[in-house]
């Protein structure tokens, strides 16, 4: 179902959608650089300090409790796929820190003027349908009538607290798998304007609300490092994170990062996002790349991704393991797509 012809297309509503919607890297470093920092306690496992996908508080000696919330604009006209898809999102910032989702809340801002209560709805519905296929209920939530549609879930999940994968903890001689292909920004920015196709369409909603469920199974791998999502920053500004928080060099290997079919002829035909240009200008001084390195090619890598894969970081001997955890759980095309060293921390194209 899409928005009835009496309403405005859910997209025309927004001024960005879905994960490109976030601060850019660079301005939101600047607005955080003097906020307050109150003592943390130690059962604080995981907070803000390496920009990791969630926080993670100790409860006790077998669990700690994983807290995260994401929300947004529409990335598609449909209600109900907007909604399978920023839950899907949202859910998985649980799943990048080896967690179980055990239940959700709502967030919901809607034009109420402007949207019918049946379309609203029909968004809810979408989001609840991705929470009863991970197994969890929405248990409560917040509304506010807004100028833009905007939803999303506070998710959160159990984790051991000695299964927890931070981004930072990658070690040198890591490889980076990445478990799904990139270019759900570029697939958007055309679909805005009208130039995708079906297939591409039924592409990029597949690649969005498909659950990053080998998460926990990842996360019980001792040949597991290092765990995140490749959300809004796109893969350039993730794998900086890895490099950042750890301080390592992590090279990426371009030609091996898989990409949605027909991205690279959309984003040669200009279909890219302002967020894809923002993250450049974000990540640009600490990322090398090689001369000549095609502009559709850093497109591609600056990318924001709506819901998109999770990266990690294993050892040479686990590399099989992971593949063939990825593979269980359906996702066909994960890859090796680069490696860790010990250096200067920053990242290098290849």
């Amino acid at each position: 179902m899409s928005t009835p012809p009496s309403e405005p297309r859910l997209t025309s509503l927004s001024h960005g959608g879905g994960c490109g919607c976030k601060i850019a890297p660079g301005v939101l470093s600047e607005i955080l650089r003097n906020t307050a920092r109150t003592p943390m306690p130690r059962e604080l496992l995981v907070g803000i300090e390496t920009s990791d996908d969630a926080a993670v508080y100790r409860l006790n000696d077998e669990q700690a409790l994983v807290a995260t919330t994401d929300f947004f604009m529409p990335i598609v006209d449909d209600p109900f796929e907007f909604g399978r898809i920023a839950a899907t999102n949202a859910i998985s910032d649980v799943y990048a820190m080896g967690g179980k989702p055990i239940m959700a809340l709502a967030v919901v801002g809607m034009p109420v003027n402007v949207l019918s209560t049946a379309t609203i709805g029909r968004i809810l519905e979408g989001g609840e349908s991705v929470c009863r296929a991970a197994g969890i209920p929405i248990a409560g939530g917040h509304t506010i009538d807004s100028v833009e549609a905007i939803y999303g879930l506070v998710a959160m999940g159990l984790v051991h607290p000695a299964r927890v994968k931070r981004n930072s903890d990658a070690r040198a001689g890591d490889v980076l798998v990445l478990g799904k292909p990139l270019g759900v920004g570029i697939l958007s920015a055309a679909l805005k304007k009208d130039k995708l196709d079906a297939a591409g369409y039924e592409r990029m909603i597949a690649n969005t609300t498909r659950l990053n469920t080998p998460g926990p199974e990842l996360a019980g791998l001792p040949c597991v490092h290092a765990l995140t999502d490749v959300t809004g920053f796109g893969l350039a500004g993730h794998a900086l994170e890895i490099a950042r928080g750890a301080k390592l060099a992590v090279t990426l290997d371009f030609a091996a990062v898989p990409l949605i079919e027909g991205a690279r002829e959309l984003a040669a035909a200009g279909f890219v996002t302002g967020a894809s240009a923002r993250n450049w200008a974000g990540c640009e001084a600490d990322v090398k790349l090689p001369a000549g390195f095609d502009p559709v090619n850093q497109a591609l890598l600056t990318d924001p991704q709506t819901s998109g894969g999770l990266l990690a970081t294993c050892s040479r001997e686990g590399v099989q393991q992971v593949l063939d955890v990825f593979r269980r759980h359906g996702f066909a095309r994960a890859a090796v797509i680069g490696e860790c060293a010990a250096g200067a921390p920053g990242l290098v194209v290849r």
